[in-house]
């Protein structure tokens, strides 16, 4: 109560203590598997990286050119109903996973990329317009990061006991954990209000809106936050297990400490930017010049200790980029209005058709150089993420008039 009087001006909706009950469990899950997953992937791929950043590519592909497909279903099957499924979608996926082994993986990773696409669409587009109707414009930036900084300070423990898990009992144990917290995420998603949408744009009409002149720059710039993120994802851990010698317990531990020396700015930063509301996009801007120069140091990187000097000061530097952009985005799906659902799909299209050019340009790159240097991509990428703007500059009025 005391938290809430000091930094938020006006009640929490009950949407958003809904969805932000039900993220939460979601994020211990992926506390213990947010960096420890490629690298199982890369054991089972026999240290494989380009299998590893093939398989996220492939996986973003597949939901870049159905998630239309998707946002016409959720329009008949139900915002809430599919929210609720995806919970159950999220721990199937890792209950294929738990059965994986050399011979079967092939089998394994197939059904888990069908499985995962499922789960990407019952799950991200019902969450991102519900997340839109149900913050508050004017304490958004701060709704955002109180959601960000209790990831964080879950975050804190979580990783270093994922290691030590893993070190001494493998990592099935971390399976059934994920499995478990998924289902348990179902019960808050039954107190969701109500929200009505209705998908209307065809699937040509959907690749129209994507590639058209008025959304352009919010498509690159999305684009570009993808882009970056699978290097975030996927490369940047296993270059961690690679420096750390394949020790899972300082993995997670240097994780752990990172986390630790950051999770408070993620506060001041959230009411800062509800503050200068008008200033988003110079924030976003030094946020993002900062983020890329992030990545260059981490070219440079061979100790532990420079991992933790290195890696502190990028996340403090996320927090400086990525506050302001996700608070500019959902501003934008929210003057959208009844085309929320159809922004959201443009939004999810747009990030995974990233994933999918930086996962081409990552394989390519790592199959001539080390693959430290893949962090220049991520670096050029970060930049393209200052290019956002408030939703009066990217709408389609064209497109709005139309319909």
């Amino acid at each position: 109560m005391f938290f809430h009087k000091k930094y938020f001006d006006q009640k929490l909706s009950p949407g958003f203590v809904a969805l932000y009950s039900g993220k939460m469990l979601i994020v211990i899950a992926g506390g213990f598997w947010g960096i420890f997953l490629p690298i199982f992937l890369y054991r089972l791929f026999d240290e494989n990286i380009h299998a590893v950043v093939g398989y996220y590519g492939f996986s973003s592909l597949i939901y870049a050119v159905t998630v239309a497909f998707g946002g016409m279903w959720i329009n008949r099957f139900g915002i809430q109903r599919a929210l609720r499924l995806s919970t159950f979608a999220g721990a199937l996926f890792y209950l294929i996973f738990y059965f994986a082994n050399h011979d079967n993986r092939l089998i394994i990773v197939s059904l888990s990329l069908l499985v995962l696409t499922l789960y990407r669409i019952l799950y991200w587009i019902p969450y991102h317009i519900d997340f839109a109707k149900f913050t508050n414009r004017r304490q958004r930036g701060r709704e955002l990061s109180f959601l960000s900084v209790t990831e964080d300070i879950l975050g804190i423990f979580i990783p270093v006991v994922a290691g030590f898990l893993i070190a001494r009992f493998g990592f099935d144990v971390l399976f059934f954990i994920a499995i478990l917290l998924y289902v348990v995420s179902f019960l808050p998603y039954l107190t969701l209000p109500k929200t009505r949408e209705s998908f209307q744009w065809s699937y040509r009409e959907t690749w129209k809106q994507f590639f058209s002149r008025g959304r352009r720059r919010a498509i690159l710039a999305f684009f570009a936050d993808g882009a970056e993120s699978i290097v975030g994802l996927v490369v940047w851990p296993i270059f961690l297990f690679q420096i750390l010698q394949g020790n899972y317990l300082h993995v997670g531990a240097l994780s752990t400490v990172v986390i630790a020396s950051t999770v408070i700015i993620q506060l001041f930063v959230g009411k800062w930017i509800d503050v200068l509301h008008s200033r988003e996009e110079r924030l976003l801007h030094a946020g993002s010049a900062l983020y890329a120069a992030g990545w260059f140091l981490k070219i440079f990187i061979i100790t532990a200790f420079q991992i933790f000097i290195v890696s502190t000061y990028h996340a403090i530097a996320k927090i400086v980029m990525k506050i302001p952009f996700d608070t500019l985005t959902y501003e934008v799906a929210a003057d959208e209005g009844h085309y929320v659902d159809e922004f959201t799909v443009l939004h999810e299209m747009a990030i995974h058709l990233g994933k999918v050019g930086m996962s081409l340009l990552v394989i390519v790159v790592a199959y001539f150089f080390p693959l430290q240097w893949t962090f220049i991509l991520a670096a050029v990428a970060a930049i393209g993420l200052g290019i956002l703007r408030p939703s009066a500059e990217i709408v389609d009025r064209t497109m709005r008039k139309r319909l």
